[in-house]
């Protein structure tokens, strides 16, 4: 089965939060049954490329994937990347869930603590 298509449409140095919840229906009345499963996402320059971000993932019972991107992390982002979500069950079965295309736009305001410290510094501000 074909993982579903979810781009990524990100503001560099911004965080980013996402709830996903897991069906076993089309009609959305099964959930999935998430228990002992663990979840891992992460985005690269390109398939197979090197691993640029892992998102923070929680399965939250008994349907619903949690993924967060740290401001941090997102600072790191080059300009066009991929990314997709796995799901690994207790039978040790793996299933890619969701995959797509991450887009980021360039930051205007740098935001990290230690620029924000830096331009203090510069303009004498303790």
């Amino acid at each position: 089965m074909m993982p579903g298509t979810f781009p990524l449409v990100l503001y560099r140095g911004d965080t980013a939060h996402w709830r996903f919840t897991l069906w076993t229906d089309d009609e959305k009345t099964q959930p999935a049954d998430l228990t002992d499963a663990t979840a891992k996402a992460e985005i690269r320059d390109k398939p197979g490329g090197a691993t640029i971000v892992a998102l923070v993932c929680v399965v939250e019972l008994p349907n619903v994937v949690t993924a967060e991107l740290t401001a941090t992390a997102s600072s790191t982002l080059p300009a066009k990347g991929v990314w997709d979500l796995q799901m690994t069950y207790a039978s040790g079965d793996v299933v890619t869930i969701l995959a797509g295309s991450v887009e980021v736009t360039p930051d205007v305001t740098d935001s990290t603590a230690a620029a924000a410290a830096q331009a203090r510094a510069v303009r004498g501000v303790p």
